[in-house]
C-alpha cells in the first residue's frame, strides 16, 4: 500500500463545562428528581400487596371461624397496616435483621391493641385464644413477607447500582472517543499546512508564474478553513466546500495534469461528518497519486445513499500513479478509518481498491448517526 498524506485538524469543542461542573457535550449525568412522596411512606405497590394479603387471609379466617368477614377483615388490615408502616418506617436502619425484629415484634403489639380497643375486657378464654392465633400468624406471615420483601429491595437495588455503572462506564467510553478523535486530529492537522506551504516554496523556487495567483488561493483557502477547525457540528457540506477549494488550488499549481469533478447527492450535505476527513482522502490522492505521476490525472469525489439499507457511500478515486509495491502505510486512512469508526460507530468502513489500468479508489461507507 502506497504512503499516504497525513493531514487533519484540530478537533474540539467535545468538552465544554457545564454549571454543574460536568463535562458537557460527551458528558452529562442525570439529575435525580426529587420524590414528593416521604421515604418513611409506603409505595402504592405497598398497598396493594397488602390489601391482597389482608383480603386472602380474612376471607379463610372468616370460613374457619364463621365470624363476619367485614369484622375479621377490619381487624386484619389493622394489623397490616400496622405492619407496613412498621417496614417502611425502619427503612433508614441500615441492618435489614433489626428492620424483620421490628416487624415481628410490631406483629404481637398490633394484635393487643386491637384487641383492646374492639373487644371487652374480661374477655372470653377462647376469644383471647384467638387473638393469641392470630398474633402468632401475624409474626409468621409478617416475617415471610418481611424477607421476601428485603429481598426484592436488594435485587432493585443491585440493578439500580448495575445501571449507574454502565452508565459511567458508557460516559468513559464516549470521553475516551472524544479524546482519541482530537488526539488523531491534532496529529494530522500540522502535515496538512507543511505540505501545502511546501507546494507553494516549490513554485517560489522555481520561479512560476503561478506562485502568486496560488498563494492568494492558499489565503482565501486559509480563511475559509480554520473558523472550521474547532467546529464539532461539520457537515458533509462544509468539507465539500474544503475539498473544492483545495482541488482549485492545486489545479492552479499543475493546471495540465490535474482534473477533478465533486459529484454528492444533495441530501447528503446536511449529514454530520468528522471535518477534514475526506479532505485527507483528497490530499493523499493529489500527494501520491497525481502528483508522481508524469501525466497527472483526473480525481473524482462522489456519493450517494442507498435507499433501501440506509447505508451512505462517499468515494475518492484519482487515475494517478497507483499504489507501489514497496511503499508503506501511513497513519493519515489509518487515522481516517478510526475517526470514521468513533463518529459513526463500528459498522463503518474504509476500503481502498487499486483501479485499473492505475490509481486508487477509497470509499467510505457508513450509517448515519439519525438512522442508526
Amino acid at each position: 500500500m502506497r504512503g499516504e498524506r497525513r493531514d487533519g485538524r484540530r478537533f474540539s469543542g467535545l468538552e465544554r463545562r457545564s454549571p454543574n461542573g460536568y463535562r458537557g457535550g460527551m458528558t452529562n449525568p442525570p439529575l435525580r428528581a426529587a420524590s414528593a412522596r416521604h421515604p418513611a411512606l409506603p409505595t402504592p405497590r405497598q398497598w396493594l400487596v397488602v390489601l391482597l394479603i389482608t383480603l386472602q387471609l380474612s376471607w379463610v379466617l372468616a370460613a374457619l371461624s364463621s365470624g363476619p368477614f367485614l369484622s375479621v377483615l377490619l381487624r386484619i388490615g389493622f394489623i397490616g397496616v400496622l405492619l407496613l408502616l412498621t417496614y417502611t418506617a425502619s427503612g433508614t436502619l441500615r441492618r435489614r435483621w433489626l428492620r424483620l425484629l421490628a416487624v415481628v415484634l410490631m406483629a404481637p403489639l398490633a394484635t393487643l391493641a386491637i384487641f383492646l380497643l374492639t373487644e371487652p375486657v374480661p374477655a372470653k378464654r377462647a376469644l383471647v385464644y384467638g387473638y393469641i392465633m392470630l398474633a402468632i400468624l401475624s409474626s409468621v406471615i409478617g416475617t415471610l413477607a418481611t424477607l421476601v420483601a428485603l429481598r426484592l429491595e436488594r435485587k432493585a437495588h443491585e440493578r439500580a447500582l448495575r445501571l449507574r455503572q454502565e452508565r459511567e462506564r458508557d460516559t468513559l467510553e464516549r470521553e475516551l472517543t472524544a479524546a482519541r478523535l482530537r488526539l488523531l486530529q491534532a496529529q494530522i492537522e500540522p502535515h496538512f499546512l507543511f505540505n501545502t506551504l511546501a507546494n507553494i516554496a516549490a513554485l517560489v523556487e522555481t520561479g512560476s508564474d503561478n506562485a502568486g495567483p496560488v498563494l492568494r488561493h492558499l489565503i482565501a483557502y486559509l480563511k475559509a478553513a480554520m473558523p472550521r477547525l474547532n467546529d464539532a457540528d461539520a457537515t458533509l457540506d462544509t468539507e465539500l466546500q474544503l475539498v473544492r477549494a483545495y482541488l482549485e488550488l492545486m489545479h492552479m499549481r499543475m493546471p495540465d495534469r490535474l482534473q477533478f469533478s465533486v459529484r454528492v447527492a444533495p441530501e447528503l450535505h446536511g449529514l454530520p461528518f468528522p471535518a477534514m476527513a475526506l479532505l485527507t482522502l483528497v490530499e493523499n490522492a493529489v500527494r501520491h497519486g497525481i502528483d508522481p505521476s508524469l501525466e497527472g490525472g483526473r480525481i473524482e469525489v462522489g456519493g450517494q445513499a442507498d435507499a433501501a439499507s440506509g447505508r451512505v457511500s462517499l468515494w475518492v478515486g484519482d487515475s494517478g500513479q497507483g499504489m507501489s509495491e514497496s511503499a508503506q502505510p501511513g497513519t493519515g486512512l489509518a487515522n481516517v478509518r478510526t475517526r470514521l469508526q468513533a463518529f459513526y460507530g463500528p459498522g463503518a468502513r474504509l476500503d481502498l481498491h487499486e483501479e485499473t489500468p492505475h490509481g486508487v479508489h477509497v470509499e467510505l461507507t457508513f450509517t448515519p448517526r439519525s438512522a442508526a
